[in-house]
């Protein structure tokens, strides 16, 4: 008999497991993958850390979530400053004084807001109705055109003018020439991969993988007082109000001959015309280590999902929100179970969220 079977060796899974293994709880935690580590997983190519399920970097402005991460593995002091490639010309992310200069030419924050400003005003926008109007309301014309429009439209799968405005709250803009993607004070990545920073938070517990819990339920759910969910919440009802809807990707991963492909670890592509949204390159997650000739690089097509794939962002429409609101009274009926994560709670979450979710539900 087990005090918790954990379902999911993921990021939240393994945090709550090791914070009840810690409070003397004996668990057992189980994943339908071959590997730990949920979609953060990274691994070997080439000598280098590969992100399998796009890139993840840890940034939080939680110095107790950072100081519990650094328990189980040391970062590097990576910051994340991706470019975006429209047709050929190359901008800062996100939006900050180097994109307006290399866009228009400002070199002063008034020259900017200046521009900025008068594209709201010509706009005329009043009242929003979908996330194009939404946008160019916010930033202006020409920053929605070329950076904003393309990509948001590959990312949803549908024209932004049939997307609700209610996407983008904001879309923030520095008037600094400061290209550091998050504003969180702690930042970084495991040297040693995402997979042996989870292997440490499950040592001492036994973990299964490759085990699919919707398959073996009943036998699963008798070895345990109480079991910590983190798959599909649908699922575990077998969509008996329906499915829940998601948006995937699908990953081209090579290995290129060549030190140095882009010149920064992610790139942007925000014209529709590219199918891909980004090309992440891995090696300079980590300063360049691994193979000294070879790079490797991933790209990354938004698609449709349909049940079988990995859901990777869900839909915050209104109409899946009231379906998840029904299938939540579902889950809080559940004796003895917790659901929990990205999928178990229908929402994404970054991953200083994640951890800080699943340290409060452990109590």
């Amino acid at each position: 008999m087990y005090d918790y079977l954990i379902v999911g060796a993921g990021l939240y899974g393994a945090v709550y497991a090791q914070q009840k293994k810690e409070q003397g709880n004996r668990c057992l935690v189980i994943d339908k993958r071959k590997h730990v580590a949920g979609n953060t997983f990274s691994e070997k190519i080439e000598g280098i850390e590969v992100h399998r399920y796009g890139p993840h970097i840890f940034h939080t402005d939680k110095e107790w979530v950072w100081e519990y991460m650094n328990r189980f593995a040391e970062f590097n002091h990576f910051v994340y400053s991706p470019m975006a490639n429209f047709k050929g010309e190359l901008y800062n992310l996100p939006f900050n004084m180097n994109t307006f200069h290399q866009m228009w030419g400002a070199a002063t924050p008034k020259e900017a807001l200046e521009i900025i400003e008068r594209q709201v005003a010509e706009a005329g926008i009043k009242g929003p109705a979908n996330l194009e109007e939404q946008a160019i309301s916010l930033v202006g014309e020409d920053i929605y055109e070329k950076l904003v429009k393309g990509y948001t439209e590959k990312q949803w799968g549908r024209p932004c003018r049939e997307l609700p405005a209610s996407i983008i709250k904001r879309l923030p803009m520095r008037m600094t020439f400061d290209n550091n993607y998050f504003d969180h004070p702690y930042q970084g990545i495991p040297k040693a991969g995402y997979a042996k920073m989870v292997e440490q938070m499950l040592d001492g517990i036994e973990t299964q993988l490759g085990v699919d819990f919707l398959e073996h339920r009943g036998e699963l759910s008798r070895s345990t007082e109480k079991i910590v969910y983190t798959g599909p919440v649908d699922a575990y009802f077998d969509y008996q109000l329906g499915a829940l809807e998601y948006r995937s990707l699908r990953f081209e991963t090579e290995v290129l001959d060549t030190a140095n492909h882009q010149g920064v670890a992610g790139m942007n592509f925000t014209d529709a015309d590219t199918p891909w949204t980004r090309i992440i390159e891995h090696k300079h997650f980590t300063f360049g280590e691994g193979n000294s000739e070879k790079t490797v690089v991933t790209k990354e097509y938004p698609q449709e999902w349909t049940q079988g794939e990995e859901p990777y962002y869900p839909i915050g429409d209104e109409k899946n929100a009231a379906l998840y609101r029904r299938y939540e009274e579902l889950a809080k009926r559940e004796k003895n179970v917790t659901f929990g994560g990205r999928l178990g709670t229908y929402r994404y979450m970054d991953m200083d969220q994640v951890v800080a979710q699943a340290m409060e539900d452990a109590g």
